[in-house]
């Protein structure tokens, strides 16, 4: 988990985790980590890129739309999430303490 500030693109907080992703053969994400930099990182880790072009981009990328239809499972983990009161309103100023219930809530959650 890394947490970065709200109005922070998406794929600045993907940068500091690019050393530390695990082994996989797909990556979904959404439009906010479409960028080259990040799609050839992927690739040269042996990861294929399933992120749909933004709008703004001249040449559109192709994606596996099927396989990208699956990202409604981490949507979900998100929502579960939030369903923490204390993570969805965010209580807590400090980075830390924030994390931390972030982490508390992922363990209980999968764990149950």
């Amino acid at each position: 988990m890394f947490l970065t500030a709200g109005q922070r693109s998406d794929y600045i907080g993907a940068r500091a985790l690019l050393d530390s992703l695990p082994a996989a053969k797909h990556m979904l994400a959404d439009r906010g980590y479409d960028a080259d930099w990040y799609r050839e990182a992927l690739e040269n880790r042996g990861i294929e890129p399933c992120i749909p072009s933004r709008k703004g981009r001249r040449t559109p990328i192709p994606h596996d739309a099927d396989r990208y239809r699956q990202r409604h499972r981490i949507e979900n983990s998100f929502a579960r999430l939030k369903d923490w009161r204390r993570v969805a309103t965010r209580y807590d100023r400090c980075p830390k303490v924030f994390l931390s219930a972030c982490a508390l809530a992922a363990v209980v959650m999968f764990w149950l």
